[in-house]
């Protein structure tokens, strides 16, 4: 007597979890495409059929949305700050930090340089709101207190709050990153000067007084 096999289907995606999956699919094809970008394209990166993206997301405009909201997200960047290890060097320790926010900026800045590039509306909305950029002032905190923990090991030794020396950091960072491309070349920082000019400081020794 003939056996009959029967295949268990893989479980499905909650909504929340196939949106996740679809957007981290889609995010590097916006950034290269901008606009322009397919849902064909993005269902055979995502390896699902096209329609499964329109049973999450309402229409492709909404879809973009969510891939701002998440290039705007620090989520990425916080687990990258949480990897650093305490236990080397600060300098060494804020450079790692450094190269972890300039690459969160990069993100940002060509995906918004590619919607720019392909007549992509601008895509605004309630801070927080769905579909809509997260607020700022809100995921600008949590990247304040991973840096501020990276001056932990040092807090006796400095002359502000960690949470003040992290304040100061970030600016001076993203001051730095925010630089017009039209500058001159002779006055950019690499990450390792930035760090020493942050802790030591502009003069090579103490000015008289």
């Amino acid at each position: 007597m003939a056996t009959t096999s029967s295949r268990r289907r893989a479980p499905s995606m909650d909504p929340d979890s196939r949106r996740e999956m679809i957007v981290r699919a889609a995010l590097p094809l916006v950034i290269e495409h901008g606009s322009a970008v397919t849902t064909r394209q993005i269902a055979q990166a995502a390896g699902i059929g096209e329609g499964t993206i329109f049973r999450v997301f309402a229409d492709k405009d909404e879809l973009m949305d969510a891939c701002v909201a998440e290039a705007l997200s620090p989520a990425n960047a916080l687990t990258e700050l949480a990897l650093v290890p305490t236990d080397q060097p600060l300098p060494a320790r804020l450079a790692e930090a450094a190269a972890a926010l300039h690459a969160h900026l990069d993100r940002i800045g060509a995906l918004v340089g590619a919607l720019h590039a392909t007549g992509g509306r601008e895509r605004t909305g309630r801070p927080g709101s769905a579909g809509g950029p997260p607020d700022r002032a809100a995921g600008f905190a949590p990247v304040q207190a991973a840096i501020a923990e990276l001056f932990e090991p040092e807090r006796d030794l400095l002359r502000v709050s960690a949470e003040q020396a992290a304040s100061v950091f970030l600016g001076m960072l993203f001051f730095q990153a925010r630089r017009p491309a039209s500058e001159d070349e002779s006055t950019e920082l690499s990450v390792a000067e930035l760090v020493d000019l942050f802790l030591h400081g502009a003069l090579s020794q103490p000015a008289e007084s």
